[in-house]
């Protein structure tokens, strides 16, 4: 018997990881959270599997279920949306799993930032613009920040950031970002992202409050930086026919330039 722990996605159901889905569709029992697994994945459980929506239950109950699979000798599918590295309270079920001494699995999932990415249409590193992604969030009632890890320490590396959780903190995102990034930085809210509904508002740090609906309170992901918006960025290395590769000599991309060039003139 294993608990599978499987990163459901963002939010579309075809977004689902191909193993993820099989592991679905052989486990008896699945446990799911209802409040962001949309129910579409359920589709994959095998007909006269045991469902169960773990989003009114507390940490020990959703235990007592998967000790009630394990004496039963079933496998759990266990879904999470987005992928299960960040902010999914996987942490504390592994630790009580491993008390317990019951086996388990963990099947990443397309987490939110890449999805909001992708509705974009961006990339959210490009070369001499941003090198890095921040995925942070702002202080809640179920998490506390620790003390370094403030919207301020992050905006001065002038990364690319992708803020979690924080819709409701609009304002204060804003305020905290502002210094450092600019009042005409590029930013973005995607909310509920892949999802049929999805909602895209592209803005700046001066006009995104103006511009949000104020009924978007949750499931809303803010994206901040240069990368957003940057076209005058230079080419990277890495299709750069001066560049020396390992799978990619340097004298093998100048032969294939030089013939290219040669057969284009030849038909001109």
């Amino acid at each position: 018997m294993t608990v599978h722990f499987i990163g459901a996605g963002p939010g579309a159901p075809d977004l689902l990881t191909l193993r993820g889905r099989d592991l679905i569709a052989a486990s008896p029992v699945c446990l799911y959270a209802g409040s962001l697994v949309p129910e579409e994945v359920l589709s994959h459980c095998p007909a006269d599997a045991r469902v169960i929506n773990t989003a009114p239950l507390a940490l020990d109950q959703i235990i007592e279920e998967v000790q009630r699979a394990h004496g039963n000798g079933q496998d759990v599918a266990r879904l999470h949306s987005g992928d299960l590295s960040v902010w999914s309270a996987m942490g504390e079920q592994l630790r009580r799993l491993e008390q317990l001494h019951i086996p388990y699995s963990i099947t990443p999932g397309v987490p939110a930032f890449a999805a909001a990415a992708a509705s974009l249409g961006k990339e959210l590193t490009l070369p001499g613009v941003a090198q890095s992604v921040v995925l942070t969030r702002t202080q809640g009632r179920a998490s506390t920040m620790p003390e370094a890890e403030t919207l301020e320490n992050f905006a001065r590396t002038r990364a690319t950031l992708a803020i979690h959780l924080s819709i409701h903190k609009l304002s204060h995102v804003v305020r905290e970002l502002m210094p450092f990034y600019g009042d005409d930085c590029p930013a973005a809210i995607v909310w509920r992202a892949s999802w049929p509904e999805e909602r895209v508002i592209r803005g700046t740090l001066a006009t995104l409050e103006q511009l949000v609906d104020p009924s978007i309170t949750r499931t809303a992901l803010i994206v901040v930086g240069q990368a957003l918006a940057a076209n005058d960025f230079q080419d990277s290395c890495l299709y750069a026919v001066d560049y020396d590769r390992r799978f990619r000599p340097q004298s093998a991309a100048s032969a294939f330039a030089g013939s290219s060039f040669q057969e284009k003139t030849s038909h001109d």
